[in-house]
């Protein structure tokens, strides 16, 4: 017994036993936290493989940033192709949803800004500019914020708050002298106490030391006082207003204060509604000159698109503010030879 009793412990033995302990310790803790990764990995495979589909839920994105510690900017990327593709909504829930998680300023400002700009692109004025406004409360010098406000109030013509915006873009810093112009011109033409004439008036001082924003102003005084606008028809530079003087009606034409201007002389040529000369400098408008002198009328007109000389971004239609970079004025008109589409309307019938 005695013998039994050493041999229990011999130290030997026990080091045995503490190893043998710890392998199977290892062992069992190795091979549970294996099973965890492979259900986890399982359970990744299976959120990839409803996201390759289109089928990734709202709550989903909060489940990769919780449980797989997927990193913060990773989700916003793949959040990022709900917009890609035009899903305003299901862009707006994911960022609404991780705002309930997310707890670092940094990133829940990141949020905000993302959830405004969803918000403004989505047409919802008014809800991205309470989320622009939430920012300033704790990031008030957030230029990002400042100057989407300025957009969105320029949108929705309360030109008061624009102009306190403009003030506070100037304090941190941005040059912001073309908005100035750009938004007391804008509160001028939506005075609604103001007439016309004296608003034309006002207009014409701005105009008379700020050209850049000459086409509102022409644009104002085609639709509300043609007779201001041919009296001072001589003033204007019509390289980026051809789009408007082509498609004013006939019966608005001043054709004397035409004659004297040579742009104008051979546009109107080129359209066909006078036939007082045979040639034009601009080879478009060359080019229709010798079609409507042509025995057989051949279909042809102008078609216009608008390039954004600091995006570089072409649009079909023309804006104030460049509808991809928000810039003022930028938008210059260019123009190409198509055939008419009343002609090709009328093959068709």
């Amino acid at each position: 017994m005695d013998g039994l009793i050493l041999e229990y412990r011999d130290p030997l033995f026990g080091i045995i036993v503490f190893f043998t302990l710890i392998f199977i310790i290892s062992f069992l803790t190795y091979s549970f936290s294996l099973y965890k990764e492979n259900r986890a990995r399982e359970d990744y495979r299976k959120l990839l493989k409803r996201f390759e589909i289109g089928k990734l839920k709202e709550e989903d994105y909060v489940h990769l940033y919780k449980t797989y510690n997927l990193p913060f900017d990773s989700i916003i990327l793949l959040a990022s192709t709900f917009l890609h593709k035009g899903h305003y909504n299901k862009a707006i829930s994911v960022y609404l949803t991780l705002l309930e998680h997310v707890t670092d300023r940094v990133k829940k400002e990141e949020l905000l800004e993302l959830l405004g700009t969803t918000y403004f692109r989505s047409g919802f004025m008014q809800r991205s500019k309470e989320i622009f406004l939430k920012i300033l409360k704790f990031s008030p010098r957030n230029v990002k914020a400042l100057n989407y406000l300025l957009i969105i109030n320029e949108k929705l013509k309360d030109y008061q708050s624009a102009k306190d915006i403009i003030e506070s873009l100037e304090e941190v810093g941005s040059d912001i002298s073309k908005e100035r112009i750009y938004i007391n011109t804008l509160s001028i033409i939506n005075d609604p106490i103001e007439s016309f004439e004296k608003k034309s008036e006002k207009l014409y001082m701005i105009f008379k030391e700020n050209p850049e924003v000459q086409r509102v102003i022409v644009q104002f005084y085609l639709q509300f006082n043609k007779k201001f606008f041919w009296e001072h028809v001589e003033e204007f530079d019509f390289k980026n207003l051809i789009d408007l003087m082509w498609y004013l009606n006939f019966d608005d034409i001043d054709f004397d204060k035409v004659a004297q201007i040579k742009l104008l002389n051979e546009l109107y040529n080129a359209k066909g509604y006078l036939k007082t000369i045979r040639h034009s400098d601009d080879f478009v408008f060359d080019i229709l000159i010798a079609l409507n002198a042509h025995e057989h009328k051949i279909p042809a007109t102008i078609d216009f698109e608008f390039i954004c000389s600091s995006c570089k971004q072409i649009h079909p239609i023309f804006d104030t503010r460049c509808p991809h970079c928000h810039s003022i004025m930028t938008l210059k008109t260019k123009y190409n030879l198509v055939k008419s589409l009343n002609e090709t309307n009328q093959s068709l019938q």
